[in-house]
């Protein structure tokens, strides 16, 4: 028996499909932005002395890495999700 959602019982549910790739794109490059930017400044920081700068840069390089983490454990895990509604 094959179980899969339907993705076209609602009107515009692939308007939200493009909508969601397009949000999730853009969280996707800030966040890789943001790593390298937090760790550039961490390394500046750390190579003049200024430790608190140095704490708040690793601290945003952090954040960052869970962001994208998060953003594409989403993807994964919705997928994985939508397998297993197959396997029913």
């Amino acid at each position: 028996m094959d179980v899969f959602p339907n993705f076209d019982g609602l009107s515009g549910i692939g308007d939200l499909k493009t909508v969601i790739g397009a949000v999730l794109t853009i969280i996707l490059v800030v966040a890789v932005l943001m790593i390298i930017v937090s760790a550039i400044i961490w390394a500046i920081a750390t190579s003049t002395g200024t430790t608190s700068v140095a704490s708040k840069a690793r601290t945003g390089v952090l954040v960052a890495l869970g962001a994208t983490v998060l953003a594409g454990a989403g993807v994964a895990w919705i997928n994985w999700l939508i397998q297993l509604g197959e396997q029913l």
